[in-house]
């Protein structure tokens, strides 16, 4: 069993940054490629970014390009998300994953789940 926990959420004005962490209990996260996902109220989880376990391959959605960065030390056992000009349509409960196999764009195929950690950006 893993326990993943995100935190580095809170709240900022559009334009702003904020640094996700994503950490474990129970099982290291340095077998494992990871995600992070984003759900806004009343919308699907929806993937933003994931990082294979050596960090050698990454991946986003177009419109993250850019702005976001997924990255991981796997001495620290940690992944993160560096988000720079957050808008407000970023707005939304951000979530890491371990990922099973296949593709990485779909939350099918992710395991664990942390609890999520709240992002709320302001005009």
């Amino acid at each position: 069993q893993v326990q993943l926990v995100e935190s580095g959420g809170g709240l900022v004005q559009a334009g702003g940054s904020l640094r996700l962490s994503c950490s474990a209990s129970g099982r290291t996260l340095r077998n494992y490629a990871m995600g992070w996902f984003r759900q806004a109220p009343g919308k699907e989880r929806e993937f933003v970014a994931a990082i294979s376990w050596s960090g050698g391959n990454i991946y986003y959605t177009d419109f993250m390009k850019g702005r976001f960065t997924i990255s991981r030390d796997n001495v620290k056992d940690t992944v993160y998300l560096q988000m720079n000009s957050l808008k407000p349509e970023d707005t939304a409960v951000y979530y890491c994953a371990t990922h099973r196999g296949g593709s990485y764009y779909s939350k099918n195929n992710y395991d664990y789940w942390g609890q999520g950690t709240q992002v709320t950006v302001s005009s």
